[in-house]
């Protein structure tokens, strides 16, 4: 079990290392003619004219997004940091997130006081948060208060 474990973690290390490499060669693709024109967005829409140079593929023209600058099969979809994304909505959500191989993004809709318990709950599975914000102090210490006082109500 241990050896398939390692294999598969250093496959993955590989392919996150090929997928750098790729794209470290990868152009910035620019719509046509963004450059010239300032109502024109830089974001990528396929050339589609009759006489478009960059549909056509003419030498001295920006390239065209094509299937061979694809990453990985295996890392396709993953955040850059190689781990799988899971939304979290509620603290129990966290429970279900395996550490290795998953990272969380708390949603936007939760609140201040849950994210901290959320947030204390992936701190002590070692879960990996890719959006943690910081909260204010007073939160926190106003939450481990009324944590400690339910505590101490159970005990009586």
């Amino acid at each position: 079990m241990k050896k398939e474990e390692e294999t598969e973690t250093t496959a993955r290390k590989r392919a996150l290392a090929i997928r750098k490499r790729i794209k470290s060669k990868k152009p910035n693709f620019k719509r046509q003619e963004s450059w010239r024109y300032k109502r024109v967005e830089k974001s990528w829409r396929k050339p589609r004219g009759l006489d478009s140079k960059m549909r056509k593929k003419v030498k001295g023209w920006p390239k065209s997004v094509k299937v061979g600058y694809r990453g990985p099969k295996k890392l396709r979809g993953l955040h850059p940091s190689g781990y799988a994304e899971v939304l979290i909505r509620t603290v129990d959500d966290v429970n279900e997130v395996d550490p290795k191989t998953q990272a969380i993004r708390i949603a936007h809709t939760v609140g201040a006081k849950k994210r901290v318990e959320i947030s204390a709950r992936a701190t002590e599975r070692e879960i990996h948060i890719l959006n943690p914000k910081q909260v204010k102090e007073e939160l926190v210490e106003e939450i481990e208060e009324a944590e400690s006082a339910e505590k101490g109500e159970e005990k009586s």
